[in-house]
């Protein structure tokens, strides 16, 4: 017997019927599984049936949270059965069993893979089982779509570093986060603050963002700087303006961002060049075409549909997963990947199609496309375990998608219209650079000018786009003919003459709060938060706080613990995250320390780094913050109450050995240190 193990029900019966189509013969729905009618069967998890043991598992005495326990490593890690899916567990125990071959079919990313990886491994299947298990790659829940995966199988033997990266990150989670919220809450109880101080890996360095955001907000000091503008004019009454460059020796004038702050200094520029003759020194023009944008990752999507739409984080995801399992228009919705495997372009012509059919602001767009062109998303070596999220093949007629609710509508048009752009041409546009002299200083302009708009035309359509910001052509001035001509080293072919200098005042202005787009935009290119230069360099293309899977839920977990409030579409902190960051080290509340594992852990996927080598480190790393930790007292948190919405009262679950569930943690520029 073959058994096939999905990552939930629905995937399950997708592949059920895809087995049953194949077969052709009716299958039978059994309890927690479906027997198909060659004696093969269709079993599933619900989500983790497994989770991480409680430190009292290891050891009775860690009930208790006393700091001379800490930190806590098991030496040989437990799991346990999940209480509220324990008979699917014992399905499934009976299953493998009976097999004689299995079929993992998990989500096609590090989770998924880990998730059946760790049942089979704590049912113990024989060495045999395990070396023969295939591995299923589902992405797309149509049954043409399933057949096709389910023709494709793979050894899982494959995937044993997606499975080992994602049980690494799970392990050290527990550590850091454990051991960090017992240590600090135990000292914050120094302090006179009773509740739960709950420390996390990914959240509190989000917070930290947040935070210091809110801070440099209310700190910030509005400051005068200066621009000049010259206006260039020829003897044919032409003209254009350039913008002054300042010089070396203006930089005691100006801040660190190169705005000049000292009025008189540009006063006496503009003083200077009024009514002297220009220079033209360099002239580039070209013509330059700009691909079409890249099919959408969850969080690009996010961060898109936040813009258009003022969407959050957990809303774009549920209504793609809606989109996915529930009407099957879309491809697998956690991804972290942006392009196509090749093999996905032999299905253009039947995406495009449904996409017209299914999708009247697009329908247009859909017969102007062009199957056979084949944008830069397509690329087999930019694929790993899932590819970007499209349309999936399906169509349904304009009554079944009207009655999609508003969201699924306009976030299926989002993904549908990104694809549609990779089966158009080009976006082609004129480039032109100008830098001229004037008495001495450097002034410089450029413009754009459209040529042809290629797949930009797909923005014309205010219904088809969602919205009206991303992506507008910029044109900027329209330049007059400007040639020059070798022979006149003063002038070029015309006697350009600034016939009028404008001084510019501006104020320099606060960063903004974050938003649900910005703040998604800040976790997945977290290297420009990071302070050190050196691991700034390591992430490239690996940085991120957090994984697609996971963002939305933490977003969402720190306004359900009162540590982020909305005001309007601003996210800002409130006293209970400002004061739980501000009584914390500096390496908990920055995102050096996560992006570093989120790279090292992708290292582990990509068979890079072994499971120790990220291990062992971190062990030694949670060992010096712990004794950092039994140092300080957390004093920003004096005179606050308890621990914010969103923890468990009395009498609630548990987590982590006695104390209600939380993540987050205490002591930093308000801490206060203990005398020895």
């Amino acid at each position: 017997m073959k058994l096939y193990i999905a990552e939930k029900p629905s995937l399950g019966r997708a592949i059920a019927d895809g087995l049953t189509s194949i077969l052709n013969k009716p299958h039978r729905k059994q309890q927690g599984y479906i027997e198909l009618a060659n004696g093969d069967v269709v079993s599933w998890c619900i989500g983790h049936l497994l989770e991480q043991a409680e430190p009292d598992a290891y050891n009775e005495a860690f009930k208790s949270w006393k700091l001379e326990h800490l930190p806590i490593v098991p030496q040989e890690w437990q799991l346990k059965a999940k209480s509220q899916t324990r008979a699917q567990l014992t399905v499934l125990r009976k299953l493998v069993k009976q097999a004689d071959h299995i079929v993992h079919a998990g989500d096609p990313d590090r989770e998924g893979q880990l998730l059946v990886d760790e049942v089979l491994s704590h049912l113990k299947i024989s060495a045999h089982k395990r070396k023969t298990t295939e591995r299923c790659l589902i992405s797309d829940l149509n049954p043409p779509a399933v057949k096709r995966a389910l023709q494709n199988l793979r050894s899982n033997q494959e995937f044993v570093p997606l499975s080992v990266s994602a049980l690494a990150r799970s392990r050290a989670d527990w550590l850091y986060g454990m051991n960090m919220t017992r240590a600090y809450t135990l000292q914050g109880q120094k302090a006179g603050y009773k509740g739960v101080l709950s420390v996390g890996r990914v959240q509190t360095p989000l917070l930290g963002l947040v935070v210091k955001r809110d801070e440099d907000i209310e700190n910030f000091v509005s400051r005068d700087f200066y621009q000049v503008e010259a206006r260039l004019n020829n003897t044919a009454n032409e003209s254009f303006l350039l913008k002054w460059q300042p010089s070396e020796a203006c930089k005691p004038y100006q801040d660190e961002e190169g705005r000049v702050l000292h009025k008189p200094l540009v006063e006496n520029v503009c003083q200077r060049i009024t009514n002297q003759p220009a220079e033209i020194t360099k002239l580039e023009q070209k013509e330059k075409q700009q691909p079409p944008p890249l099919p959408f990752n969850l969080s690009t999507l996010q961060i898109e549909a936040a813009k258009a739409f003022s969407m959050s984080a957990q809303q774009v995801l549920d209504t793609c997963q809606s989109l996915y399992e529930r009407h099957q228009l879309i491809t697998y919705p956690r991804s972290d990947s942006r392009h196509l495997p090749n093999e996905q372009h032999n299905l253009a012509p039947q995406v495009i199609s449904a996409i017209g059919q299914n999708c009247q602001p697009l329908t247009e767009y859909a017969q102007q496309a062009q199957p056979s062109l084949k944008s830069k998303a397509f690329n087999d070596s930019k694929v790993e375990a899932h590819h970007a999220i499209v349309p999936s093949e399906k169509s349904i007629s304009a009554e079944q998608f009207s009655k999609l609710n508003q969201f699924e509508q306009k976030v299926y048009r989002h993904i549908a219209r990104q694809y549609l752009m990779q089966f158009f041409p080009a976006y082609q546009y004129a480039e032109t650079k100008v830098e001229a002299t004037i008495a001495g200083g450097q002034f410089k302009t450029q413009a754009k000018q459209p040529l042809k708009q290629g797949w930009k035309v797909l923005y014309g359509n205010k219904n088809g786009s969602g919205g009206q910001h991303v992506n507008k052509i910029d044109t900027g001035q329209s330049l007059p003919p400007i040639t020059l001509d070798s022979n006149d080293k003063q002038y070029g072919k015309f006697a350009w003459t600034c016939d009028n200098a404008n001084l510019v005042e501006k104020q320099t202005t606060p960063p903004e709060y974050f938003n649900d787009g910005t703040l998604l935009a800040a976790m997945t290119g977290i290297a420009r938060y990071v302070s050190s230069a050196e691991i700034r360099k390591t992430l490239k293309e690996t940085d991120g706080l957090g994984t697609e899977a996971t963002r939305a839920g933490i977003i969402e977990l720190l306004f359900r613990r009162n540590f982020l409030q909305r005001t309007g579409k601003q996210i800002r902190s409130t006293d209970i995250g400002r004061g739980l960051i501000n009584s914390l080290p500096e390496s908990a509340i920055t995102p050096d320390m996560t992006a570093l594992w989120e790279q090292q852990l992708n290292a582990i996927s990509q068979r890079e780094l072994n499971y120790q080598g990220f291990m062992q480190p971190l062990n030694h790393h949670l060992l010096a913050l712990i004794e950092q930790a039994k140092q300080y007292i957390p004093t920003a948190l004096q005179g606050l109450k308890g621990q914010g919405a969103g923890f468990k009262k009395k009498g609630a679950k548990k987590s982590s050995g006695g104390k209600p569930s939380a993540r987050k943690p205490p002591a930093r520029k308000y801490a206060k240190k203990i005398k020895s």
